[in-house]
């Protein structure tokens, strides 16, 4: 195993200096000394463990200050190279989102909700179709056509008695060359 004096962190611009700063990282080795051993180890066994235990802890905390240097020397790259938070968080929404595009349980809604629109669309047309049919069904019915020729004989009436009116509301000296004003509310 590499001794703690040496730098691990190879890219570090503070390499040969990580052995000096590494009393930051506090390590509880009195908490792991006072905790009771399971029975069934020897003192041997236990003592084993416990420096294995300190050792862990000391590459623990090592690797903490190597990964905090990591992020502060990306951090100063992505700000030279102009690189926002919302830029990696745009990248970030982008990545999730093609990882959902591209899963089975999104494939699968899609295929279905598809299925789902065509059925819809053609019952939809069935509907139209036959509505449309029985409109025109309803037209060529001797009922609606009894209807039509009272509508249409109704209409011949008020157009001809219109105009009938219409003939003795202009006087013939010109004085009634504006049209005649309509006070009906509507």
């Amino acid at each position: 195993m590499e001794s703690a004096s040496q730098d691990i962190n190879l890219n570090s611009p503070n390499k040969g200096l990580l052995a000096d700063t590494m009393t930051d990282v506090p390590v509880d080795s009195g908490a792991s000394a006072r905790a009771a051993a399971p029975e069934g180890l020897s003192l041997a066994e236990e003592e084993e463990l416990r420096s294995e235990l300190a050792k862990v802890e000391e590459e623990i905390g090592t690797l903490r200050q190597v990964l905090a240097a990591k992020e502060r020397h990306c951090g100063e790259l992505k700000r030279k190279l102009g690189l926002t938070p919302l830029d990696g968080l745009k990248q970030n929404l982008s990545k999730s989102w093609h990882d959902v595009q591209v899963s089975n349980a999104y494939k699968k809604t899609q295929e279905t909700l598809s299925q789902a629109g065509q059925k819809t669309s053609a019952a939809l047309s069935n509907v139209g179709s036959v509505i449309s049919r029985k409109l025109g069904d309803m037209r060529n019915s001797a009922t609606f056509k009894s209807f039509e020729d009272r509508v249409g004989t109704i209409k011949s009436r008020m157009v001809g008695s219109r105009e009938n009116s219409t003939d003795g509301l202009h006087s013939p000296s010109g004085a009634g060359d504006q049209p005649p004003q309509d006070n009906a509310p509507f």
